[in-house]
């Protein structure tokens, strides 16, 4: 299998020489093409800081990330806000749209900063807006929209530039759970039918269970994997719970 993101000997240290915290600590891993991996861990075990690393939202201390195959702990600040915008793609807990905008603009408003022709961003807004089951809610403003349908709105933004890497940060602590359903099936369609490589961070057993793969972080440190395999998201439940409980976790979401 292809990857798309390479992780090496990732380490990212806070603090100064009389007190260094290490968040990240020689972190390696990879993920192919068109797989939907997920980080899990505890408060404080690093999980967030990894992805903020992988994001370019912060910038390693050791190790190198490829993605695509480039190195983006390499590149320089015009290089980076220039591949981030065109091979990254964001879901965040907050959602992050524009209030005075559409939920098309919130969409298009991608495209156009990559500059995208006129006609293409329509064809490519309405495309993405129908796989999601969004098209009649493109004209509302994200104040006239429920969480669940920012949040899809938010996910078609995140795969409309057909990014080498989706991220997604915690993309259901906000929602309810009929909310959260949705969004992880949409995340599922996505990855199964459009083939889209997603990377998403989650303390929760239940949203974890719809990816195929799992890293456990603890202490800064990949701590176990689980890959799914043939089982069911109910089976893949239970075995994510048991190493959750190895972890010292606690979760309280049930299937």
């Amino acid at each position: 299998m292809e990857p798309i993101l390479t992780v090496k000997h990732v380490e990212k240290y806070y603090g100064n020489r009389g007190n260094v915290t290490k968040a990240v600590d020689g972190v390696s891993f990879t993920v192919g093409k068109g797989e939907f991996v997920g980080i899990m861990g505890a408060s404080g075990s690093g999980k967030t800081t990894l992805l903020n690393c992988i994001s370019t939202i912060d910038s390693v201390s050791a190790g190198h990330i490829f993605v695509g195959g480039r190195d983006i702990t390499e590149m320089r600040e015009k290089r980076l806000s220039a591949f981030r915008r065109k091979e990254l793609g964001f879901i965040f807990q907050d959602y992050n749209l524009l209030d005075t905008l559409t939920a098309y603009e919130n969409i298009a408003l991608a495209l156009s900063i990559i500059r995208t022709p006129v006609k293409e961003i329509k064809v490519r807004v309405e495309t993405v807006a129908g796989q999601l089951g969004i098209g009649e809610i493109l004209a509302k403003y994200p104040y006239q929209l429920s969480g669940g349908q920012k949040q899809r709105v938010a996910a078609a933004r995140a795969i409309v530039t057909n990014p080498s890497l989706i991220l997604a940060d915690e993309p259901t602590g906000s929602l309810d759970s009929k909310s959260a359903r949705v969004l992880l099936d949409c995340l599922t369609t996505l990855n199964t039918s459009l083939h889209a490589t997603i990377l998403m961070v989650t303390h929760d057993a239940f949203t974890a269970s719809y990816c195929s793969r799992i890293l456990f972080i603890k202490d800064g440190r990949l701590f176990s994997e689980l890959a799914r395999g043939e089982d069911g998201r109910k089976t893949f439940f239970d075995r994510i719970i048991q190493v959750v409980s190895l972890l010292g976790g606690d979760n309280s979401h049930v299937f």
